[in-house]
């Protein structure tokens, strides 16, 4: 019985830790289209570090407001995992084209990135689908981390035990 409720200990306290690491630390998404290749593919598991851009803290909604704790810049060419404006169960990753502050020309028309100084929530940040297609103004809010690894991948149409790709184990963004 003592065997038993060690072993029961143990492993809560692993569940818990993981939980935590994963809350605050880093996280894993998977990718289900196919508009990212090459960089990735469906079924890639992508490591994303909660705390490259600092912790996110609250919300909009949230009774103590938006915040981040050890808050660092986006750099131009970042992998960036963040949550659709639209739909925020959805997680979208695209790479950063510009910064707060920034001047953009796209179609002919010059646009200045929205930062603190020009508006009250948040800064903005350019963001482009990874198949160069224009997505748009992103608040810093919805900012979840830098995505810089390739878990594993594993092709969604393929049977639970075939499919898996060994190339792509621990690929580096």
């Amino acid at each position: 019985m003592k065997k038993t409720l060690r072993f029961l200990l143990a492993f809560l306290i692993a569940f818990a830790i993981m939980m935590v690491v994963r809350m605050i630390g880093v996280t894993l998404y998977t990718i289900s289209g196919t508009g990212s290749e090459p960089v990735f593919q469906a079924g890639d598991r992508v490591m994303v570090n909660r705390w490259s851009y600092g912790l996110r803290v609250g919300g909009k909604d949230s009774f103590f407001g938006y915040g981040r704790i050890a808050r660092q810049s986006v750099g131009k060419g970042d992998l960036v995992a963040f949550e659709n404006p639209q739909n925020s169960d959805k997680i979208l990753i695209c790479r950063c084209k510009g910064l707060p502050g920034d001047t953009i020309v796209h179609e002919g028309n010059m646009i200045v990135v929205p930062s603190l100084k020009d508006c009250a929530d948040a800064d903005y940040y350019w963001l482009e689908t990874l198949d160069s297609h224009q997505l748009g103004f992103i608040a810093e809010e919805y900012l979840i981390g830098r995505a810089f690894m390739v878990v594993y991948s594993r092709d969604p149409l393929e049977p639970l035990w075939k499919g898996w790709r060994s190339n792509r184990i621990l690929l580096p963004l």
